[in-house]
């Protein structure tokens, strides 16, 4: 042990002479390791902070719920023009699953609808995510509340005017005034603010709760009907806890067709769309990012393996003589091998430790340009380090070798 230690000290005195006494040389040389770790690092890192934010933005919600609808969240093998001629799901739909779906805990009925202008007095914001839902909403999403509340089972059925707003909604239109109680305008009406949430930062599918306003899903359904062409209705089914999720959507199947009267044999015309099998997706195309990163990174480390190669090969031919005397003197084969392996670990470790340096600098700056948060974890750290440990190994193992192999007569003769 003792010999190996004093093994890698050497090897890393000798890797700091090559800086030092060729610098050009060795950063040039080092330029393509520090690139190469910092490619694979920078997609790590990036890939890391998406996933981190998609988990994020889905804590809120549990994954089994199901977002019953139309349309499918992901590719179907049903024909594009069979799917158009589905119907949309109805509020009395919502209403009879809810009162016939025994593993359900909450069932809401919400519309996806284009943004709108809000307005208190002379301020005013654009492009606002309307969300209109039934009130069992809050107890599905675990809204999370500044002041103020969520519209109870008797205003979200009268469809009253009244609204919830996003932390940032609330600060353009009030500023530093208490919004509850105040009422702003929207839909040609005056809708009274009820409640504010707190701030939730960006999200990662567009809009988040911050530039969101909540309302009640039946005024929509008084003022324009079910049938408006720019309101898609849906249905949030919650399971209630313990109940087996295939169970739950057979359940909601049959329930469903019997109630449209669809025959037997007849295709399903609507889809449950279960929110842990968009995360799956969603997972799966973060590991296609997380591969297909690291792969293209891999050919700027292969460019500085051959730079870490080239400067061991020119170390083993400037370092002959000193080769020649060390085994005249008895240094073992292993040592010589060793000796030069080490170092050639130790340079790319340099070269990779740079990388993670400005990766992390990088996403420092981002992270406080951007309402982003980048994470450099400690494994992305570690991985960086072991690649370029194995770099090292295989761009030092022939010139190593070679050195080892060397005849010691010969060795200080061609040094002399």
């Amino acid at each position: 042990m003792v010999v190996y230690i004093r093994l890698l000290k050497e090897s890393f005195g000798f890797a700091i002479n090559a800086l030092r006494n060729n610098k050009l040389r060795t950063l040039l040389s080092l330029l393509g390791v520090t690139i190469g770790i910092f490619s694979i690092i920078a997609v790590l890192t990036a890939v890391d902070s998406l996933d981190r934010k998609i988990k994020k933005d889905l804590s809120t919600l549990d994954k089994n719920t199901i977002y019953l609808m139309k349309f499918s969240f992901g590719p179907s093998e049903i024909p594009k023009w069979k799917r158009q001629q589905f119907p949309d799901v109805t509020y009395e739909e919502y209403q009879y699953l809810k009162y016939n779906v025994k593993g359900a805990e909450n069932v809401c009925f919400q519309f996806f609808t284009k943004p709108e202008t809000l307005k208190y007095e002379g301020n005013t914001v654009s492009n606002i995510n309307v969300v209109p839902v039934s009130d069992e909403f809050d107890d599905i999403q675990k809204l999370d509340f500044k002041s103020g509340r969520f519209y109870n089972e008797s205003e979200s059925n009268s469809g009253s005017l009244l609204t919830v707003l996003g932390n940032e909604v609330a600060k353009n239109l009030f500023d530093n005034i208490d919004p509850i109680g105040k009422k702003i305008r929207m839909y040609g009406q005056n809708f009274t603010v009820i409640g504010v949430l707190k701030k939730q930062g960006a999200g990662l599918f567009g809009d988040s709760d911050d530039t969101s306003v909540y309302l009640p899903s039946n005024y929509l359904r008084k003022k324009y009907g079910d049938n408006a062409d720019f309101l898609t209705p849906v249905i949030l089914m919650k399971p209630r806890e313990g109940v087996d999720i295939n169970e739950f959507k057979a359940e909601i199947t049959q329930k469903l067709r019997n109630l449209r009267g669809v025959k037997t044999g007849e295709i399903d015309n609507f889809f449950i769309n279960v929110l842990s099998g968009f995360t799956d997706l969603l997972d799966g195309i973060v590991g296609q990012l997380k591969g297909g990163g690291i792969f293209i990174s891999l050919f700027s480390l292969l460019v500085g393996g051959f730079g870490i190669a080239n400067i061991m090969f020119v170390s083993v031919k400037e370092r002959t003589n000193l080769i020649g005397i060390q085994k005249s003197l008895g240094a073992k084969n292993k040592f010589i091998l060793f000796q030069f392996l080490f170092e050639s670990v130790i340079l790319c470790l340099f070269g990779g430790i740079i990388g993670v340096f400005f990766v992390w600098i990088i996403s420092y700056v981002l992270t406080n340009v951007l309402d982003f948060e980048f994470f450099l974890g400690i494994g992305n750290v570690l991985f960086g380090a072991g690649v370029s440990v194995f770099i090292g190994i295989i761009a030092g193992i022939i010139p190593a070798y070679m050195a080892s192999k060397l005849d010691p007569v010969e060795a200080i003769r061609s040094g002399m």
